[in-house]
């Protein structure tokens, strides 16, 4: 059986473009795709904080080292400029595999630095 993982997650990454007229995609620094194990081309999905929107997409590589996250196409529509996104990517792997995964987990400061990376998500105690 094939099981759906995590593979990586971008969380809290600021959106710095949205470009109506490109053919598509999400352009991401290609440093970051690098530190994340997403690749150029993948599928990733990306899920905006501020309005909510989840939509499916591709990355493709912008310059290393230049904080890029351009949402294009189709989806310029579902995020702004200065907008907060995660973007997720994902994996299929057998039963064996999913007892050993790890996702790579890349934390963002608000000009796209990279503020932590982690394997695991902390567990949150409820609130009263």
């Amino acid at each position: 059986m094939q099981i759906t993982m995590l593979k990586a997650k971008l969380h809290r990454a600021t959106v710095t473009r949205s470009e109506l007229g490109y053919e598509g995609s999400c352009a991401i620094d290609g440093a970051i795709l690098d530190l994340s194990g997403i690749r150029e081309y993948e599928q990733i999905q990306i899920y905006n904080i501020n309005n909510g929107e989840r939509f499916t997409t591709y990355a493709i590589r912008a310059e290393d080292g230049s904080g890029v996250f351009s949402v294009n196409g189709a989806a310029a529509r579902l995020a702004c400029p200065g907008d907060l996104i995660i973007v997720c990517a994902y994996a299929s792997v057998n039963e064996q595999e999913a007892a050993a995964h790890k996702p790579t987990l890349i934390y963002f400061t608000e000009k796209n630095q990279v503020s932590r990376t982690a394997s695991s998500i902390p567990v949150q105690a409820a609130s009263a």
